[in-house]
């Protein structure tokens, strides 16, 4: 045999061509990046729900042991101070915050911050950008906004806490997706999906729940100056082409102060500035991978044994190296890398706080018949039942409407364990119910509103998940989706 011809690559059969096409085709389909966007939000809040978990169990161990609890309490009454001179940045209407008030109002700005970054990849490249795919978890949201709304009304027409109505609307993301994370995959993608994307229209609407109904006296003039800000922002973002993340985070402290000190509450300005955030990088993938082919072509096949003997760089291949790092960090948007960035920080870190500080609730002054009335009832009930009959009832019509297809290897009793599992409205609810019942003669109802916000979330987690390991097929579904 001819040595050319055994030794030349046999000629891909159409077959093989055809494949290989179908694969790169499903690789660029919008199928793919969807799935794909998915699992990163996935990945960034799955991990999160079990610290959560932690830490409201140890909050609640704390504020009932005697001796201990008084110092839990007072500790959240703590000034705090980063003062240069008499100006004092974490001070409200002239007064220092306290700590419990600089997590809620300035840490739990950064956590807007990480939803509205959330929000707006999800709008370019996520679920949301798809109005097919998004349309029956947006439908299934807002169900699950209003008829727990309405069971709250109607539950607390004509007492001190009717205020709270907006208390059970919110579907916490972490505890929800963890409780999914307990069942590993035998839950379909596509169910993931669903509840992902069902969480972040929640959060877009506890958002605009939070700026219309809990601003108190508005301070026009700091409002101005603060959307003129927000317009520098939002130039710099759009027009001059600005991509350096320090300018962002300065002018949006700025922004945070003001909102502060205006009236509207200031986790507001969290959510605001992460919409000015550049989703576009500074170098374009073509560029940047002539750049990393540049740099890592000085280093040849030959000089691979003196590179495994040598300890440190010469000074021409740190520079080399350098140039592929510094192009790295510009291939990748703002938006993408502070919200990546900011992963770790927020759920491990600044929720954990929140809940530590905010779910501590003294229990042993409270009468057990307190959970089946009152503010904690109908907390529960909005909760459980009314995200539940709200999610399942918006979803069952969407699809009998033919406005929005089924999930795929879905059916409706897991699209019920589902809106059970919507229940979980742990973080953004006590959120609101600290907003709601924030000053001191409301302490005991805001404790009550805690108390059913723990134990109707919990209930929705159990049963949740209790329905998902009945209803779920028993065959791992990721990997079968992936090999389809």
């Amino acid at each position: 045999m001819n040595s050319t011809t055994s030794s030349a690559a046999p000629t891909p059969q159409p077959a093989q061509r055809n494949r290989s096409r179908n694969e790169q085709n499903d690789i660029d389909s919008p199928r793919h990046k969807v799935f794909y966007a998915a699992r990163q939000t996935l990945r960034r809040h799955a991990s999160g729900g079990n610290v959560l978990i932690a830490v409201t169990l140890l909050a609640l161990i704390v504020a009932n042991i005697p001796g201990i609890n008084d110092a839990y309490f007072k500790f959240w009454d703590q000034p705090v101070r980063l003062q240069i001179g008499s100006f004092n940045l974490f001070s409200h209407s002239g007064h220092p915050m306290s700590m419990l008030g600089f997590i809620n109002d300035a840490l739990m700005a950064v956590f807007f911050f990480t939803i509205g970054l959330e929000i707006k990849r999800e709008v370019l490249v996520g679920e949301l950008s798809s109005i097919k795919q998004a349309l029956l978890p947006i439908i299934a949201a807002v169900g699950g906004m209003v008829v727990p709304v309405l069971l709250f009304i109607a539950l607390g027409h004509g007492t001190p806490w009717s205020g709270g109505a907006a208390i059970p609307m919110a579907t916490d993301i972490a505890f929800s997706l963890g409780v999914l994370g307990m069942l590993g995959n035998r839950v379909p993608i596509s169910l993931k999906i669903f509840l992902t994307t069902l969480a972040v229209v929640d959060d877009i609407g506890g958002i605009i729940v939070i700026a219309a109904f809990y601003s108190t006296h508005i301070e026009v003039s700091l409002l101005i100056y603060a959307f003129i800000l927000l317009g520098i922002l939002a130039a710099g973002s759009m027009l001059i082409g600005i991509r350096s993340k320090l300018f962002y985070v300065i002018v949006g402290i700025v922004v945070w102060f003001l909102f502060l000190n205006s009236g509207i509450h200031p986790t507001i300005a969290g959510v605001l500035v992460a919409f000015c955030i550049p989703a576009t990088p500074v170098f374009a993938p073509k560029r940047y991978v002539k750049m990393i082919r540049k740099s890592i072509s000085h280093f040849n096949a030959e000089d691979d044994e003196a590179l495994s003997r040598r300890s440190i760089l010469t000074k021409e291949q740190m520079n080399w190296l350098k140039e592929v790092e510094s192009a790295s960090d510009k291939v990748i948007s703002p938006l993408q890398e502070m919200e990546d960035s900011l992963h770790s920080v927020v759920n491990y870190l600044i929720i954990p706080l929140f809940a530590f500080a905010n779910a501590g609730i003294f229990l042993l002054d409270m009468k057990p018949a307190t959970i089946v009335e009152g503010i904690s009832l109908a907390v529960i009930i909005g909760l459980v039942a009314g995200k539940f009959l709200g999610i399942l009832s918006f979803s069952w019509l969407a699809v009998k409407m033919k406005l929005a297809p089924m999930p795929a290897k879905s059916n409706w009793k897991m699209i019920a364990s589902i809106a059970m599992l919507g229940g979980i409205g742990f973080t953004v609810s006590l959120f609101i119910a600290n907003l709601s019942f924030g000053s001191p003669e409301e302490a005991a109802l805001l404790s009550h509103a805690k108390l059913g916000i723990v134990i109707g979330s919990l209930l929705s987690g159990i049963l949740g998940f209790l329905l998902l390991h009945h209803f779920l097929p028993t065959t791992p579904q990721d990997e079968a989706e992936e090999n389809e």
